[in-house]
């Protein structure tokens, strides 16, 4: 079987470091799903306003490796210990394939465009492919008593976040909630635990960052390109 994208998403992200390791951590990050000319009708969105949450399946189009190994190293269990790719949420997939929750925001029209779908809550790199759009249902996919193994431990993980304000000016006033978000999420890969400086790309801006215990300190904010 052959599978094309339906469209693209659009994301303040164009390098893996710093995207949220699930969707819905950082609610206030944007995607922006353009559409291929065959779906850009308004029939392929009938009744969508109707949900408040869809789900993406996606192309992990950066992330393809040609081995053919079954286990990976999950970044939360410390980057040292393997499982099986079946039992992991890793990129690096048989088919490359993607899936994430999103919240449904709006649905524009664009001149040239057609209809583009506005989510929330994404967890995806810029430009990636999209592949198919399905509802969300609370009352199927909501499952009470369901665990997640050693995800669950890592649930309520939050770093402080220090932004001075000066530096946090220099994001542009509808970015620097998601931004701080994503900080709080602690892009560092979990093995690391130092104080070093890391950076992390985000909507065109390099902001450079140390952590300290549980205290995020952002030390710098500049343009891409232009240090």
């Amino acid at each position: 079987m052959e599978i094309k994208p339906i469209g693209h998403i659009y994301t303040d992200f164009d390098e893996k470091f710093g995207i949220p390791r699930q969707s819905g951590r950082a609610s206030a990050l944007f995607g922006r799903i353009e559409f291929e000319k065959d779906y850009r009708s308004d029939d392929a969105f009938r009744g969508i306003e109707d949900f408040s949450h869809l789900w993406l399946i996606f192309g992990f189009d950066k992330a393809i490796r040609n081995d053919n190994s079954l286990t990976v190293r999950p970044p939360r269990l410390g980057g040292n210990k393997r499982i099986g790719v079946f039992a992991s949420r890793s990129p690096y997939r048989p088919n490359s394939l993607g899936l994430s929750v999103v919240k449904f925001e709006r649905l524009e029209k664009d001149a040239k465009k057609g209809n583009v779908l506005i989510v929330s809550g994404v967890d995806i790199l810029n430009k990636t492919p999209i592949y198919d759009i399905k509802p969300y249902l609370p009352y199927a996919e909501s499952i009470s008593g369901a665990y997640g193994s050693f995800a669950d431990e890592m649930s309520a993980y939050r770093l402080k976040v220090d932004f001075p304000k000066d530096l946090l000016a220099i994001l542009p006033e509808e970015k620097r909630a998601a931004a701080i978000e994503c900080l709080e999420d602690d892009p560092r890969p979990s093995y690391h635990d130092d104080t070093r400086k890391y950076s992390m790309l985000f909507a065109g801006f390099d902001i450079h960052f140390k952590v300290e215990k549980d205290v995020l300190s952002v030390i710098g904010v500049d343009k891409k390109g232009e240090n």
